[in-house]
């Protein structure tokens, strides 16, 4: 088994590019299924979304924009419990259809602040879209439309995911070494 060091802490191989590729594939067919013809809005959260967002893209084929919103609850490892919205929307939603591009739901607190925030822009609907989803860890009050992997609760570093910036370039999903 492979990994990588970030900063003090060792990571080991968890999912592999071939395997994220191959999912976010299904994913983007099940989107435009889903979306075709209703001129959806893709809102990606960033900054752990990027690489999710733009693969999941390459596989919707039908007409739509892509906006991004930077909202942060992190600090090192933990989830602080609070989100701040640190940068906002700039155009309007309503009526529209809206999906929601995380790299990975833990608690739910995002997604609640983004969906309680965005429904008073009167969108025609709004669903999201994870490439990773922590059940065990997930208390949010609204469904996960389209999840890529299920994992445990555990800290992963990668494909967008990072561990105090650092990561996020890596092309395969590593676990910390516990």
């Amino acid at each position: 088994m492979t990994g990588v060091k970030i900063h003090d802490k060792e990571f080991v191989d968890y999912i592999s590019s071939e395997k994220i590729q191959k999912r976010i594939e299904e994913l983007g067919q099940e989107v435009h299924s889903d979306l075709a013809g209703k001129n959806p809005i893709f809102l990606g959260i960033l900054n752990g979304c990027f690489r999710f967002s733009a693969d999941l893209l390459s596989h919707v084929d039908t007409p739509c924009e892509i906006n991004f919103l930077k909202v942060s609850s992190y600090v090192g490892t933990k989830t602080t419990g609070k989100v701040n919205e640190l940068i906002g929307l700039n155009v309007s939603l309503k009526g529209r259809h809206i999906v929601i591009l995380e790299d990975i739901v833990d608690t739910g607190h995002t997604v609640d602040f983004l969906i309680d925030r965005l429904q008073k822009e009167e969108p025609a609907g709004i669903k999201i879209a994870t490439l990773l989803c922590k059940p065990s860890a997930y208390h949010g009050k609204h469904k996960l439309d389209y999840v890529g992997f299920e994992i445990p609760n555990l800290f992963v570093v990668g494909y967008g995911l990072d561990y105090d910036g650092y990561g996020r370039n890596l092309n395969d999903i590593y676990q910390i070494k516990t």
